[in-house]
């Protein structure tokens, strides 16, 4: 996993997960593990899941990258409280699942609270495993 600076300005978080690293093959399945993550996490709230490929190819002038063949988001919440209505600007978190043919990418943005961060590392860097 590797923390970058996208578009200059956003610090994410992005892991590349070849096909033959995990037991896991497709979007679903991957959204699916990190769904049940999210639910066993004390504190952290399942919300949706967003299908980003269907939604941007139903538009009529939607791009796609080449390459991607499918992209969902798993969107879910850590909120334990609200210091100040500011904090609404950056909740809830997601976590996109790419599909890339021969491997997924998987990635985030970084959070303002450390123990989301540590969750979400956790979560991405144990596809590797299951």
């Amino acid at each position: 996993m590797r923390k970058k600076i996208f578009k200059d300005k956003y610090p994410i978080y992005e892991m590349e997960l070849s096909k033959s690293e995990s037991e896991l093959a497709t979007v679903d399945e991957i959204i699916d593990y990190l769904k049940g993550c999210v639910e066993e996490h004390p504190i952290a709230v399942f919300i949706g899941v967003f299908d980003h490929y269907a939604h941007t190819s139903s538009l009529a002038e939607g791009e796609i990258a080449e390459g991607i063949k499918e992209a969902k988001n798993i969107i879910f919440c850590f909120g334990k409280e609200l210091p100040t209505p500011e904090v609404m600007a950056v909740r809830p978190r997601s976590i996109g699942v790419c599909d890339m043919g021969d491997r997924f990418v998987i990635a985030f943005m970084e959070a303002p609270n450390p123990q989301a961060n540590e969750a979400m590392q956790k979560w991405v860097k144990s596809l590797k495993e299951g």
